[in-house]
């Protein structure tokens, strides 16, 4: 958790919209990503039915995105396609807000395993999952492309979500 003199800001969560597509964008960017995604791949994901998208905004203004995670549901499976924080507002537990609302709303939905994948290097993610219950469940080789051309791992990891 963040130490600040400064306030949290407030946060509400709330699906997805399609016209929030061109800020997940910005949002994706920055996230460190081998390649971000497109405003237009966004659009495409939200208007998929089997894709389920939570986002973090303002308590007082919802246009204001702090965040979001995205899962695409398949049979009684889901993976989680994608989670962001802006960089700005890291630190704040966002991510594990999003996770704890995401979660219970992909079990409602039919969702008995849900999976992910992960860069072996992005211990601040790895933490997060691990704090809510996901295990590794393999590993992808040279999966990821770093931004100086160098391959890395994947880690795949799983979390059932049959008791929640």
């Amino acid at each position: 958790m963040r130490l600040s003199i400064f306030p949290t800001p407030k946060a509400a969560l709330r699906p997805a919209k399609l016209d929030d597509a061109a800020e997940l964008s910005t949002i994706h960017s920055e996230g460190g990503f081998s390649g971000s995604w497109s405003a237009g791949e966004f659009e495409s994901l939200l208007a998929d039915r089997a894709v389920i998208t939570e986002i973090a905004c303002h308590s007082r203004s919802p246009a204001k995105l702090f965040g979001f995670v995205m899962s695409r549901i398949a049979a009684d499976e889901a993976e989680i396609l994608t989670i962001a924080v802006r960089r700005t507002n890291r630190g704040y537990g966002y991510g594990r807000r999003l996770l704890d609302t995401h979660l219970p709303r992909l079990a409602a939905s039919g969702v008995k395993m849900l999976y992910l994948e992960v860069e072996e290097d992005n211990k601040p993610a790895i933490i997060l999952y691990e704090n809510t219950g996901f295990i590794v469940a393999g590993i992808r080789k040279a999966y990821y492309r770093k931004p100086d051309g160098r391959l890395a791992n994947a880690i795949i990891m799983k979390r059932e979500l049959a008791n929640l």
